[in-house]
């Protein structure tokens, strides 16, 4: 998580732009790594840890009509979030991440290890939505989330990713 998180500080800082997140399951692990960082508050403005539902209506503006019909472990719910980021924080990149980090809470559709992760660019809109089904303990899906949101975000800036939804 450490390299990834210098990298992105990295690209961060050279292309002048500044980075917000918001986070479910990932419980504030994502800003954490961000600001492990020595000098990120060069360009990381904040986060907002929406472990619940409500929460990610009120400061996300997910509107609770979409968690209800698409679940909150879904594209359409972390791409309005990472909207909702980059909104609440005037940020040019957001990253937004949720899942089921388990080992409880998951069903045949959507089993434990199931994380969405996207990234929003301002004057872009969501520039990667992606699903991925993480293998591991609890902690392990965490750290994996957080790994790979900061990788698709180097990649987007490093020019590696295009479009990818």
């Amino acid at each position: 998580m450490k390299n990834a998180a210098v990298l992105l500080g990295r690209l961060l800082r050279s292309s002048g732009k500044t980075l917000a997140v918001a986070e479910s399951c990932t419980g504030g692990l994502l800003a954490g790594a961000i600001t492990d960082v020595p000098g990120s508050s060069e360009y990381f403005l904040g986060g907002v840890t929406a472990y619940h539902n409500t929460a990610k209506t009120r400061l996300l503006g997910v509107p609770s009509s979409l968690i209800e019909s698409r679940g909150a472990v879904s594209a359409e719910v972390v791409e309005a979030m990472a909207k909702g980021a980059l909104k609440r924080f005037s940020a040019d990149v957001s990253i937004a991440v949720t899942g089921i980090a388990g080992p409880g809470g998951g069903s045949r559709e959507k089993p434990a290890g199931t994380v969405w992760v996207a990234v929003a660019v301002r004057g872009e809109g969501v520039r990667y939505s992606h699903r991925f089904r993480f293998r591991g303990d609890r902690i392990k899906v965490r750290r994996e989330t957080v790994r790979s949101s900061l990788a698709a975000v180097s990649e987007i800036l490093s020019g590696k990713i295009e479009r990818r939804r």
